[in-house]
């Protein structure tokens, strides 16, 4: 399947890579229009414009990374910063607004105390509530 609108979030951690690595992927194959979008969680006892000067470094370092990864692929990306109290519901508003095709996320499946492995909350309230297919980028296996 093809898609023409692709938003892919990115953050500080190694695994964003990966789900940069699918976006592209799939945005080559038609010239598509891929976002990526870093968002800078702020605390609730902040107000949203608060001075964030490490996290605005941290978003930059990643959207370059992101860019770089798109130029080797040949795709044009559209870097956005965002700054929101939780990156889930950002995401899932940001898509709404992009009338995305589909979101790829990056997810490091967490050790639950049973045992069992499942994703982190922003995954799952992208997941949960996305406008859009959403595609879980987990990194290669060892």
């Amino acid at each position: 399947m093809s898609y023409r609108r692709l938003l892919v979030p990115v953050s500080a951690a190694p695994d964003s890579d990966r789900a940069v690595e699918v976006a592209c992927w799939l945005a080559a194959e038609r010239a598509a229009e891929l976002t990526a979008v870093f968002v800078i969680e702020i605390s609730p006892l902040l107000p949203l414009d608060a001075r964030m000067d490490e996290d605005e470094v941290v978003a930059r370092r990643a959207l370059h990374r992101a860019q770089a990864v798109a130029d080797s692929f040949g795709v044009h990306l559209r870097a956005r910063k965002i700054r929101a109290r939780e990156a889930g519901p950002a995401i899932v508003d940001l898509a709404g607004v992009l009338d995305a095709e589909i979101v790829v996320i990056a997810a490091t499946r967490r050790r639950h105390t049973y045992g069992r492995s499942r994703f982190g909350t922003t995954v799952r309230q992208v997941l949960a509530k996305a406008p859009c297919p959403v595609l879980v980028a987990s990194p290669p296996a060892a």
